[in-house]
Formats: C-alpha cells, sequence, structure tokens
C-alpha cells in the first residue's frame, strides 16, 4: 500500500512518513484527486473496462476526463 493511503497513530509511523503528502479528496474540485491507491506491484493497472452500451460509454467519457490517459480508457 502507498505510503500516503496509510495511517499514522504513532510517532514512529509518523516519522515513517505514514500518510504524508495524502490529499483528502472533498478537497478539490469534483472531489477528486489524481492519486496513486494501487500498491507499486499493480499501480497503472485498469481494474474496470467499460462495455460497449450507451451507459457505459458515459461512464467510460468520464472516467478518461478525469484519469486523461492513466488507464486507457
Amino acid at each position: 500500500m502507498p505510503l500516503h493511503l496509510r495511517n499514522a497513530p504513532t510517532k514512529l509511523m509518523k516519522d515513517l512518513n505514514y500518510g504524508k503528502e495524502y490529499q483528502y479528496a472533498h478537497s478539490f474540485e469534483n472531489n477528486f484527486v489524481d492519486l496513486e491507491y494501487l500498491p507499486n506491484e499493480i499501480k497503472g493497472s485498469q481494474l474496470y473496462d467499460p462495455g460497449k452500451n450507451p451507459r457505459e460509454e458515459e461512464q467510460r467519457k468520464y472516467l478518461r476526463s478525469i484519469w486523461k490517459e492513466k488507464y486507457g480508457y
């Protein structure tokens, strides 16, 4: 798990940079922030591929607008 997503309830964890540089999505426009949420071994992996129907094409368009080319939507 990326360090910025880890909880830091102890001084040691804070010293190890747990939670450092975390950005709360609801503090940003459209409640979105481009952070990496996946472990290094699978970062950049596309976990959802919208289907070929009107509703999911809308979803694909939205995902492309927020993630740009990151996941190939």
